[in-house]
């Protein structure tokens, strides 16, 4: 699996992983705004933006094994691998099935425990739907913090315009892939390399509890909550968010 990628800058390689249903267009501020210091890899995870969505069951796992490939096509033995939701949750993928390419973790408004059986169900539900011509567009007031929807216009529209873009067939597929992940906390326990959890005040999805939980079980973390910030944190405010990744990576250099 070939994922299409932007990349900006060089030097200490991050990899930066969207959220769902989104692409890696999501990581436009991070790329401009964090390229002085580092080489910003974002692709597309597989089915969305320009990566194929190819043949294998969902799984995360699969997920994490194109992030691994696309380590070895960019000739990266290691980087900082970071992800937004869907994308924290195939970093920890990556951490449980290849640690040994981890040099650093970023942990953005995500979780470290499983679906419910009542959530798993519910993403069955959407996935079925997606697939009967159904769309996305009902989630944007979730993914965003009422700040943004009270006062960030833009943002509103692009996360709109980012959302339906996505396509049907890779978003059930993604649902399906999120419904079926693990527990998350023993990977996280057996983190050997320095991470960073952030998490939005206003967010509906992830709450702060949730990234509390993760910092606490890392040996080696710190939690940064993000004021004013829903779900897409990297998006409402991304000057503070990367304020954030810039002063971790400066650590681990």
């Amino acid at each position: 699996m070939r994922l299409y990628t932007r990349t900006a800058g060089s030097g200490l390689p991050l990899v930066l992983l969207h959220a769902f249903p989104l692409s890696s267009a999501m990581w436009l501020a991070q790329r401009g705004g964090l390229a002085a210091g580092c080489q910003v890899v974002t692709p597309d995870l597989r089915g969305f933006g320009g990566s194929q969505l190819g043949d294998d069951e969902p799984s995360l796992d699969a997920m994490a094994d194109d992030v691994a490939e696309l380590l070895d096509g960019l000739g990266v033995e290691r980087a900082v691998v970071g992800g937004l939701s869907m994308g924290g949750y195939v970093v920890m993928a990556l951490a449980r099935r290849h640690p040994e390419r981890l040099a650093g973790v970023i942990l953005a408004n995500t979780k470290a425990a499983p679906d419910t059986p009542e959530a798993a169900a519910n993403r069955e539900t959407v996935a079925r739907r997606l697939l009967d011509g159904g769309d996305l567009l009902d989630t944007v007031p979730n993914l965003l913090g009422p700040t943004s929807l009270e006062r960030r216009g833009m943002v509103v529209g692009r996360v709109r315009g980012l959302v339906g873009a996505a396509p049907a067939q890779a978003a059930a597929w993604a649902q399906r892939a999120m419904a079926a992940r693990p527990d998350s906390f023993d990977t996280l326990r057996g983190l050997t390399v320095p991470a960073l959890v952030i998490a939005g005040d206003e967010d509906k999805i992830t709450p702060t509890a949730e990234a509390e939980a993760m910092t606490k079980a890392i040996p080696d973390a710190r939690l940064v909550v993000i004021g004013h910030a829903g779900h897409l944190s990297a998006i409402e405010t991304p000057e503070t968010f990367n304020r954030a990744v810039a002063s971790f990576l400066t650590d681990l250099s």
